[in-house]
Parts: C-alpha cells; structure tokens; sequence
C-alpha cells in the first residue's frame, strides 16, 4: 500500500468498493440476464446486492428505470469513497486512482503484463 493509512480505513474502503463494484456487476450482467434469471452469477449478484438497494430505497427516485436502480445506488457508495472517506480522514483531494481496492488491482494487472516477455 502506498499510504500509510490504519488497516481499518483499507478494510472499510474495500467493503465499499466490493459493494460499489457489485452493484456494477449486477447492472452489467443484467444487460444479458433477466434478474429472476437462474444463472448462477446472476442469482448471486441478485442474492447480495437486494438488501443494499432495498436500505436505499427511501433515497431512489421512482423515475429510475429498474434495471438502473443498482447503478444509482452504487453510485451512493462511490461519493462516500471519493468525497467521505478522504474529508473524513482529513485529506482536501486524494487524487485519481486513490482508492486502496482499484489501486491495489491496477497495481497488480500492471505487474501482470510487465512480466509477459514476448
């Protein structure tokens, strides 16, 4: 890790960005899949991600289409990891690719193809 952050704000950032991304995940998948589908992948992102959007349901407005409905609500988790996390730890700007989960992943995806010899 590149700051020298407590561990709990790692962990706490993390299950917000595996929240944020599920919620993505659902709305990609449900571009293929119907969300009663029994599909594996899609009854798992149905399973875990149902309760989130029915906690933010008093927040969504009913224009929404359905299907866009896990896209506004993972759009609530990425402003509290963009603009909450950094005010709350004292920061004013943390910068592009500040967040610990996707840093983390990039930093990973770039060690992947910088070992590929070709």
């Amino acid at each position: 890790m590149s700051a020298n952050f407590h561990p709990l704000i790692y962990i706490i950032d993390y299950i917000l960005g595996v929240i944020m991304w599920t919620l993505i995940g659902r709305v990609a998948m449900n571009i293929f899949q119907k969300e009663d589908s029994q599909f594996f992948f899609m009854r798992v992102f149905v399973k875990f991600t149902d309760p989130i959007i029915r906690i933010f349901k008093p927040l969504t407005p009913s224009f929404i289409i359905q299907p866009l409905v896990p896209l506004f609500v993972a759009w609530f988790f990425f402003m509290i990891r963009f603009y909450l996390m950094p005010w709350v730890l004292g920061y004013s700007v943390m910068g592009m690719l500040s967040f610990p989960l996707e840093s983390e992943i990039s930093r990973q995806i770039y060690q992947f193809f910088n070992s590929i010899k070709f």
